[in-house]
């Protein structure tokens, strides 16, 4: 009988504590996302399409309700299993886009973390506090960094780790991830205190 070599990514819940369900810097509101949040997740995706499908692979096809839906079925499954941690991006009381953090894209310490802001509010600092708050939030569980990787063309998305003191690691087409092609990979290490 062969036994498989590969071993089994671990997921985050293997190693860290639950982020909390809601975080705030006082204009940016991360809360996790509902099932009853598809009409809100929908209108911001399909404002966005445009520039998301150059981006994004669950976007290349355009976005519909069913997307939508099947998107906060996996992510509420995924949180209660610990495999990932995923927010609805909030301001003025509207759904302005997602972001979360998952399994880290090279290597097995630390997490990772993803996110996409609706057009109309980009500009604005918007993703850049978002990201502030989860990599907080990352630390706050134990996580020894965090990982944010970008496809190398998208310099709005370079921008954040820029901004928030993240150390470039270079250029990969051989991550973890979903998305092909090549990602600009950032780490920023917990601060010893």
């Amino acid at each position: 009988m062969a036994v498989s070599t590969l071993a089994k990514k671990p997921v985050p819940a293997d190693r860290y504590k639950v982020p909390a369900e809601q975080l705030s810097d006082g204009e940016v509101t991360l809360r996790r996302w509902q099932m009853g949040d598809a009409q809100s997740l929908l209108a911001a995706a399909e404002v966005s399409l445009p520039e998301l499908k150059a981006w994004m692979p669950w976007a290349a096809n355009g976005y519909t309700l069913e997307d939508a839906e099947t998107f906060l079925s996996i992510t509420t499954a995924d949180w209660d299993k610990g495999r990932g941690y995923d927010w609805a991006i909030v301001v003025d009381a509207e759904v302005v886009g997602s972001c979360g953090l998952m399994t880290p894209a090279k290597g097995s310490d630390g997490m990772g973390m993803g996110y996409w802001l609706a057009t109309p509010v980009t500009g604005r600092g918007l993703a850049t506090r978002a990201a502030a708050l989860l990599t907080q939030a990352a630390f706050d569980c134990g996580a020894e960094s965090v990982q944010i990787w970008h496809k190398v063309a998208n310099g709005k998305s370079r921008a954040i780790p820029e901004r928030l003191g993240y150390r470039f690691l270079g250029q990969y087409d051989d991550l973890q991830i979903r998305e092909s092609g090549e990602m600009g990979l950032w780490q920023k290490d917990k601060p010893q205190v």
